[in-house]
């Protein structure tokens, strides 16, 4: 047998294709690649559905949830005895809400394109141009039966309707808004329960006293901005705000905080399309903001209006008035003229009103915010900084001529019928300037300056309301060399002396200032809050001794009884025992009008136990003889006193004897 040698397998023809038939490496790499990424994707799409659950919730909710804020109603506002000063009425509007016609809006939709097509007109309009027509014709035929109830002829806005369905189609739309009661009634009489049409019922401010106190209490204006706070919850999700208020001036908005009601509202589940659909997930009622009791007496405040008032109408004059409380610094009094009625800014001031008020000056706040020349009610100033000073003694006295000479400057003195000597008493009570002018000069104006500024004459008074001025000026050397670049002259201490010149206060700083003075002290803290218990107020005591404070009431006495403001004693203003301490004042400054005079008093009763203290000023353009804080200012003060006399027991119109008519000052 021939031998044959053996041979190997791996030597056989297609052995190895035998052995590892069907194996290729990078097919085998390519299976195991895709197992892994599988494998990724598995676990990633785990870990989507399972670890981040919270975060999907979250997601879907931000995207099908939609919050809906409604301001709460502000607080209302009452004087010191409990009568409404500010509150709240109904304000009546017609509202569509648009989640309900969305079967209409489509079916119009089809109809107009359809109208359309059958004309075979080339200029369709596109399919956003033809919603909108739809969505306004919709809306037009529901506020037709509006206004066939009402027998309008109301059409749609529709640049406003484009404009809310695009922002805000989650609230209900603004048809007609202030609908009057009567139109409310028969609108809820005749329109179908459930109609997509309703009458809404919102909260706006209501005056009941008009224009009464308008600068004290201010007003408020629409607020798009509401401040949500933790009221309602879903922060995180697409919010729509009604529209709320703010406080825009005085109490209004110095209480805004206080005022604000709390927002409610709710949260609701949307389409795709944006429509909501009901009910809410979660809803809360608003709750309405805290009621403010405030200093004002509505008694005392009505009786200096209607002073004030009269004189405007005869002298076409303008004005200010305070009372304070004097122990405790709470403001009674705080009036403005000319003013303007609140319940036009509700709920909007008109461009025509905003434009009367501006032509009539009835912005300023005149009280807090208006700067005047205190003319000789100043001499009070003087006089506390000469008896601290001991420069005038309760019984100095100055020779009267009419005229006093300051350098190469003749001053005159306005005291035109009684010369001779001139005693601290009776120059307050006649208000002579020669004695101030003496006595000013002697006393330095660096004293008088600093006497008015421990008296806080020269700094806001720090009351609730807000824009109080803060441009008070007492001038001294200082200030005219920086403010003016020239030096002080004995001729500037003896305008101050007498309170002109530079000088620049509010009436409500002379108020406080004579109620610091009715009590002994230097500063009074007006305050518009009232609390209970009052808390008397304590500050440094003014230094006067008890005989140098005799001699200044006795001639702020004598001022009411036989002086310049001797119209009190009239009796239209005539309280019997009722003894009141004044000073009267007039001063004049230049302006492009020409020159202004301004007429003042000041003063507080009773003399012999002071509980309320009172400052006017009145604003005038006739010659300065004729404008006197004895003809204009003292009658305003009058009302006022006779008003509190009779509140408090000190007069009864039944069984006052009237004195014989005073002489006129």
């Amino acid at each position: 047998m021939p031998y044959a040698p053996r041979t190997s397998s791996s030597e056989r023809p297609g052995s190895m294709v035998e052995s590892h038939r069907g194996y290729d490496p990078r097919l085998w790499l390519f299976q195991s690649g895709i197992v892994v990424l599988l494998g990724v994707l598995a676990a990633g799409l785990g870990y989507q559905q399972l670890g981040r659950t919270d975060e999907h919730r979250e997601r879907e909710t931000v995207q099908s949830q939609r919050r809906v804020v409604v301001p709460g109603p502000r607080g209302n506002i009452y004087d010191r005895e409990g009568r409404l000063l500010v509150g709240n009425r109904p304000r009546f509007a017609v509202t569509l809400n648009l989640d309900e016609l969305r079967t209409d809006f489509r079916k119009e939709y089809l109809r107009i394109r359809r109208n359309y097509r059958e004309l075979d007109d080339k200029d369709i309009p596109s399919a956003a141009q033809l919603e909108r027509l739809a969505r306004v014709s919709v809306v037009q035929t529901h506020l037709n039966s509006v206004n066939r109830i009402l027998a309008t002829r109301h059409r749609v806005d529709g640049v406003k309707l484009d404009r809310h369905y695009k922002q805000a189609r989650i609230l209900p739309y603004l048809l007609l808004e202030d609908v009057a009661p009567a139109e409310y009634a028969r609108l809820l009489e005749q329109l179908p329960v459930a109609s997509p049409l309703q009458v809404y019922t919102a909260s706006t401010r209501f005056y009941p006293n008009g224009s009464l106190a308008a600068h004290t209490l201010g007003y408020t204006a629409s607020d798009d901005d509401l401040d949500i706070g933790d009221a309602l919850p879903g922060s995180e999700l697409t919010t729509f705000k009604m529209r709320g208020s703010v406080g825009k001036n005085g109490l209004e908005a110095s209480l805004d905080p206080r005022l604000q009601g709390q927002a409610g509202g709710a949260i609701y589940r949307v389409d795709p399309a944006g429509y909501r659909q009901q009910p809410p997930l979660e809803k809360r009622r608003p709750v309405q903001g805290e009621d403010v009791v405030v200093t004002l007496d509505l008694d005392l405040q009505k009786a200096a209006e209607a002073q004030m008032d009269g004189q405007m109408a005869a002298a076409g004059v303008s004005g200010a008035a305070v009372a304070l409380d004097i122990a405790t610094g709470e403001v009674l009094v705080l009036v403005s003229k000319p003013d303007y009625d609140l319940n036009a800014f509700n709920p909007r001031l008109s461009t025509e009103t905003a434009a009367e008020i501006q032509n009539k000056g009835a912005w300023l706040n005149r009280a807090t915010q208006g700067l005047y020349p205190p003319g000789s009610t100043f001499k009070l100033v003087t006089a506390l900084a000469g008896l601290r000073s001991g420069h005038i003694q309760p019984d100095s006295a100055v020779e009267c001529t009419g005229t006093y000479r300051v350098g190469g400057r003749v001053f005159v003195c306005n005291n035109h019928k009684d010369r001779g000597q001139i005693t601290l008493a009776q120059a307050i009570e006649k208000s002579c300037n020669t004695f101030f002018y003496d006595y000013g000069l002697k006393t330095g104006i660096d004293a008088i300056a600093a006497e008015a500024r421990r008296h806080g004459l020269d700094e806001p008074t720090g009351i609730e309301s807000p824009h109080e001025v803060r441009g008070m000026l007492v001038p001294d050397p200082e200030w005219k060399e920086r403010q003016l670049g020239d030096r002080w002259f004995p001729g500037d201490t003896a305008n101050v002396s007498i309170g002109q010149g530079a000088l620049a206060l509010t009436p409500l700083q002379m108020a406080c200032f004579v109620a610091s003075l009715a009590r002994g002290e230097t500063i009074t803290r007006p305050t518009l809050l009232h609390r209970e218990p009052q808390v008397r107020q304590h500050t440094e005591p003014d230094g006067i001794t008890p005989v140098q404070r005799a001699a200044i009431l006795a001639g702020m006495e004598a001022v009411t009884n036989t002086g310049t403001g001797r119209i009190l004693q009239i009796p239209k203003f005539r309280v019997p025992g009722l003894r009141i301490a004044g000073k009267t004042g007039t001063a004049q400054k230049r302006s492009a009008a020409g020159t202004l005079n301004f007429a003042w008093f000041v003063g507080f009763v009773p003399l012999e136990n002071p509980q309320v203290a009172i400052a006017v000023i009145m604003e005038g353009d006739t010659p300065g003889e004729d404008f006197g804080g004895g003809r204009h200012a003292a009658p305003v003060a009058g009302a006022i006193i006779r008003a509190w006399a009779e509140k408090h027991g000190h007069y009864s119109p039944d069984t006052a004897t009237p004195s014989p008519g005073a002489p006129g000052p």
